[in-house]
């Protein structure tokens, strides 16, 4: 939860109770969307993330 928490803080500066308030999956959601737009911004279309490996349980 704190990884997710301090991934959507860096990128979105969103408020920490914002952030707490969510439901796990509409954290992932948010980190998987910053890792999407990350990956689009670097060129880097196939590169996996971080949060991948989330993605596959």
């Amino acid at each position: 939860m704190y990884e997710e928490a301090g991934f959507i803080a860096y990128y979105f500066h969103w408020a920490h109770d914002d952030i707490m308030n969510m439901e796990h999956r509409e954290r992932r959601r948010w980190c998987e969307e910053i890792s999407r737009i990350n990956r689009k911004l670097n060129d880097e279309p196939d590169k996996q993330n971080v949060f991948d490996v989330f993605n596959k349980r």
